[in-house]
Protein backbone atom coordinates (compact mmCIF):
# COMPACT_ATOMS: atom_id res chain seq x y z
CA UNK A 1 0.00 0.00 0.00
CA UNK A 2 1.81 3.13 -1.05
CA UNK A 3 1.74 6.39 0.86
CA UNK A 4 -0.84 7.84 -1.07
CA UNK A 5 -3.56 5.18 -0.48
CA UNK A 6 -2.84 5.00 3.32
CA UNK A 7 -3.36 8.83 3.71
CA UNK A 8 -6.61 8.52 1.51
CA UNK A 9 -7.61 6.03 3.96
CA UNK A 10 -6.98 8.26 7.04
CA UNK A 11 -8.80 11.18 6.20
CA UNK A 12 -11.61 9.14 5.28
CA UNK A 13 -11.48 7.75 8.70
CA UNK A 14 -11.27 11.27 9.98
CA UNK A 15 -14.59 12.26 8.18
CA UNK A 16 -16.08 9.37 9.00
CA UNK A 17 -15.55 9.76 12.44
CA UNK A 18 -16.01 13.57 12.86
CA UNK A 19 -18.94 12.95 11.11
CA UNK A 20 -19.83 10.59 14.06
CA UNK A 21 -18.99 12.95 17.09
CA UNK A 22 -21.10 15.70 15.69
CA UNK A 23 -23.83 13.46 15.23
CA UNK A 24 -23.57 11.78 18.66
CA UNK A 25 -22.66 15.45 20.11
CA UNK A 26 -25.82 16.88 18.57
CA UNK A 27 -28.18 18.43 21.12
CA UNK A 28 -31.64 19.85 21.34
CA UNK A 29 -33.01 22.87 23.23
CA UNK A 30 -36.59 22.76 24.32
CA UNK A 31 -39.31 24.50 26.74
CA UNK A 32 -41.13 21.91 28.67
CA UNK A 33 -44.29 21.75 30.24
CA UNK A 34 -43.14 24.36 33.21
CA UNK A 35 -41.76 26.72 31.02
CA UNK A 36 -38.17 25.85 31.88
CA UNK A 37 -35.71 26.08 29.21
CA UNK A 38 -34.22 22.30 28.62
CA UNK A 39 -31.11 20.77 27.18
CA UNK A 40 -30.57 17.36 26.27
CA UNK A 41 -29.49 14.56 24.05
CA UNK A 42 -33.41 13.99 23.46
CA UNK A 43 -36.38 15.52 22.78
CA UNK A 44 -40.08 14.31 24.15
CA UNK A 45 -42.74 14.54 21.68
CA UNK A 46 -44.74 16.91 23.36
CA UNK A 47 -41.56 19.05 23.63
CA UNK A 48 -40.93 18.44 19.80
CA UNK A 49 -44.74 20.17 19.23
CA UNK A 50 -43.61 23.06 20.68
CA UNK A 51 -41.14 23.75 18.59
CA UNK A 52 -37.23 23.14 19.39
CA UNK A 53 -33.55 24.47 18.43
CA UNK A 54 -31.07 21.71 17.35
CA UNK A 55 -27.16 22.18 18.94
CA UNK A 56 -23.98 21.70 17.60
CA UNK A 57 -21.02 20.52 20.35
CA UNK A 58 -20.33 24.14 20.93
CA UNK A 59 -23.88 24.64 21.86
CA UNK A 60 -24.42 27.13 18.77
CA UNK A 61 -28.00 26.94 17.13
CA UNK A 62 -27.69 24.52 13.40
CA UNK A 63 -31.39 24.96 13.32
CA UNK A 64 -34.67 25.76 14.30
CA UNK A 65 -37.86 24.04 14.45
CA UNK A 66 -40.88 25.77 14.71
CA UNK A 67 -44.17 24.85 16.73
CA UNK A 68 -46.35 22.78 15.03
CA UNK A 69 -49.63 24.98 14.59
CA UNK A 70 -52.48 24.85 16.87
CA UNK A 71 -55.93 24.26 15.09
CA UNK A 72 -56.94 27.38 15.26
CA UNK A 73 -54.11 28.73 13.27
CA UNK A 74 -54.94 25.83 10.74
CA UNK A 75 -58.04 26.79 10.33
CA UNK A 76 -57.06 30.77 9.75
CA UNK A 77 -54.50 29.34 7.54
CA UNK A 78 -57.02 27.58 5.38
CA UNK A 79 -59.61 30.87 5.41
CA UNK A 80 -56.50 32.69 4.31
CA UNK A 81 -55.89 30.03 1.44
CA UNK A 82 -59.81 30.00 -0.04
CA UNK A 83 -59.97 34.04 0.61
CA UNK A 84 -57.08 34.10 -1.96
CA UNK A 85 -58.58 31.72 -4.58
CA UNK A 86 -61.68 33.62 -4.01
CA UNK A 87 -60.04 36.80 -4.97
CA UNK A 88 -58.44 34.86 -7.86
CA UNK A 89 -61.64 34.20 -9.07
CA UNK A 90 -63.16 37.47 -9.11
CA UNK A 91 -60.20 38.85 -10.66
CA UNK A 92 -60.75 36.48 -13.49
CA UNK A 93 -64.33 37.33 -13.39
CA UNK A 94 -63.82 41.01 -12.94
CA UNK A 95 -60.97 40.54 -15.85
CA UNK A 96 -63.57 39.02 -18.55
CA UNK A 97 -66.45 41.59 -17.19
CA UNK A 98 -64.46 44.29 -18.65
CA UNK A 99 -63.90 42.36 -21.74
CA UNK A 100 -67.48 42.59 -22.68
CA UNK A 101 -68.39 46.38 -21.43
CA UNK A 102 -65.88 49.02 -20.80
CA UNK A 103 -68.93 51.44 -18.90
CA UNK A 104 -72.07 49.98 -16.57
CA UNK A 105 -74.14 51.87 -19.86
CA UNK A 106 -73.16 49.12 -21.85
CA UNK A 107 -74.51 45.93 -19.79
CA UNK A 108 -77.81 47.99 -18.91
CA UNK A 109 -78.62 47.82 -22.78
CA UNK A 110 -77.44 44.23 -23.49
CA UNK A 111 -79.55 43.41 -21.00
CA UNK A 112 -82.67 45.67 -22.63
CA UNK A 113 -81.69 43.64 -26.17
CA UNK A 114 -81.98 40.06 -24.58
CA UNK A 115 -85.29 41.12 -21.81
CA UNK A 116 -87.53 42.79 -25.29
CA UNK A 117 -85.49 39.52 -27.41
CA UNK A 118 -87.59 36.83 -24.57
CA UNK A 119 -90.62 39.16 -24.08
CA UNK A 120 -91.06 39.01 -28.07
CA UNK A 121 -90.91 35.72 -27.87
CA UNK A 122 -93.73 35.14 -25.22
CA UNK A 123 -96.02 37.99 -26.88
CA UNK A 124 -96.12 35.61 -29.68
CA UNK A 125 -96.86 32.54 -27.71
CA UNK A 126 -99.59 34.24 -26.44
CA UNK A 127 -100.61 35.17 -29.69
CA UNK A 128 -101.04 31.68 -30.44
CA UNK A 129 -102.91 30.96 -27.45
CA UNK A 130 -105.31 33.46 -28.65
CA UNK A 131 -105.85 31.70 -31.93
CA UNK A 132 -105.79 28.25 -30.31
CA UNK A 133 -108.80 29.42 -27.69
CA UNK A 134 -110.31 30.92 -30.92
CA UNK A 135 -110.50 27.72 -32.30
CA UNK A 136 -111.34 25.46 -28.83
CA UNK A 137 -114.52 27.90 -28.24
CA UNK A 138 -115.46 27.30 -31.39
CA UNK A 139 -115.45 23.43 -31.15
CA UNK A 140 -116.96 23.69 -27.67
CA UNK A 141 -120.09 26.15 -29.20
CA UNK A 142 -120.36 23.48 -31.79
CA UNK A 143 -120.27 20.51 -29.20
CA UNK A 144 -122.88 22.84 -27.14
CA UNK A 145 -124.95 23.16 -29.96
CA UNK A 146 -125.15 18.88 -30.69
CA UNK A 147 -125.98 18.57 -26.91
CA UNK A 148 -129.05 20.74 -26.86
CA UNK A 149 -130.29 19.57 -30.37
CA UNK A 150 -130.21 16.15 -27.97
CA UNK A 151 -126.76 14.67 -30.24
CA UNK A 152 -124.18 12.32 -29.15
CA UNK A 153 -121.10 14.52 -29.53
CA UNK A 154 -118.56 12.81 -31.88
CA UNK A 155 -115.36 11.50 -30.26
CA UNK A 156 -113.11 13.32 -33.01
CA UNK A 157 -115.21 16.75 -31.62
CA UNK A 158 -114.08 15.69 -28.00
CA UNK A 159 -110.79 14.71 -28.84
CA UNK A 160 -109.95 17.90 -30.64
CA UNK A 161 -111.07 19.69 -27.72
CA UNK A 162 -108.60 17.55 -25.38
CA UNK A 163 -105.98 18.35 -28.19
CA UNK A 164 -106.30 22.40 -28.51
CA UNK A 165 -106.45 22.15 -24.56
CA UNK A 166 -103.25 20.80 -23.98
CA UNK A 167 -101.81 22.70 -26.66
CA UNK A 168 -102.80 25.48 -24.00
CA UNK A 169 -101.35 24.66 -21.11
CA UNK A 170 -97.84 23.79 -23.24
CA UNK A 171 -97.96 27.33 -24.43
CA UNK A 172 -98.42 28.57 -20.73
CA UNK A 173 -96.20 26.77 -19.54
CA UNK A 174 -93.41 27.73 -21.94
CA UNK A 175 -94.53 31.33 -21.16
CA UNK A 176 -94.09 30.60 -17.29
CA UNK A 177 -90.43 29.06 -17.71
CA UNK A 178 -89.55 31.78 -19.51
CA UNK A 179 -90.71 34.41 -17.55
CA UNK A 180 -89.00 32.87 -14.83
CA UNK A 181 -85.21 32.83 -17.58
CA UNK A 182 -86.46 36.60 -18.20
CA UNK A 183 -86.12 37.37 -14.28
CA UNK A 184 -82.82 35.26 -13.69
CA UNK A 185 -81.37 36.49 -16.55
CA UNK A 186 -82.16 40.06 -15.33
CA UNK A 187 -80.76 39.40 -11.74
CA UNK A 188 -77.80 38.24 -13.41
CA UNK A 189 -77.06 41.59 -15.62
CA UNK A 190 -77.75 43.66 -12.28
CA UNK A 191 -75.05 42.05 -10.28
CA UNK A 192 -72.60 41.82 -13.41
CA UNK A 193 -73.76 46.15 -14.02
CA UNK A 194 -72.81 46.74 -10.14
CA UNK A 195 -69.78 45.31 -10.02
CA UNK A 196 -68.94 47.16 -13.05
CA UNK A 197 -69.93 50.46 -11.36
CA UNK A 198 -67.63 49.20 -8.62
CA UNK A 199 -64.88 48.22 -10.66
CA UNK A 200 -64.99 51.00 -13.23
CA UNK A 201 -65.66 53.95 -10.47
CA UNK A 202 -68.38 55.17 -12.90
CA UNK A 203 -72.13 55.05 -12.65
CA UNK A 204 -75.17 53.68 -14.73
CA UNK A 205 -76.75 56.50 -16.51
CA UNK A 206 -79.65 53.87 -18.11
CA UNK A 207 -82.61 53.41 -16.58
CA UNK A 208 -82.61 49.54 -15.53
CA UNK A 209 -86.25 48.99 -16.64
CA UNK A 210 -86.25 48.88 -20.34
CA UNK A 211 -88.67 51.15 -22.36
CA UNK A 212 -91.86 50.01 -22.77
CA UNK A 213 -92.71 50.18 -26.63
CA UNK A 214 -96.03 51.80 -27.88
CA UNK A 215 -98.41 49.57 -30.04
Amino acid sequence: MNLLTRFSLAASASVLLLAATVAEARMYRYTDENGQIVISNTIPQEASRRGYDILNNKGRVIESIEPAPTEEEIAAREAEEQRQQALKRQQEEDRKLLKRYSHPDQAVRAMHRKIRELEGLNQLKRGNISVIVSQLNSEESRAADMERAGREVPESTLEKIRRLESQIQEIEREIASQSAEIQTLREGYEADIRRLEEITGESRTVPLDPPRRSD
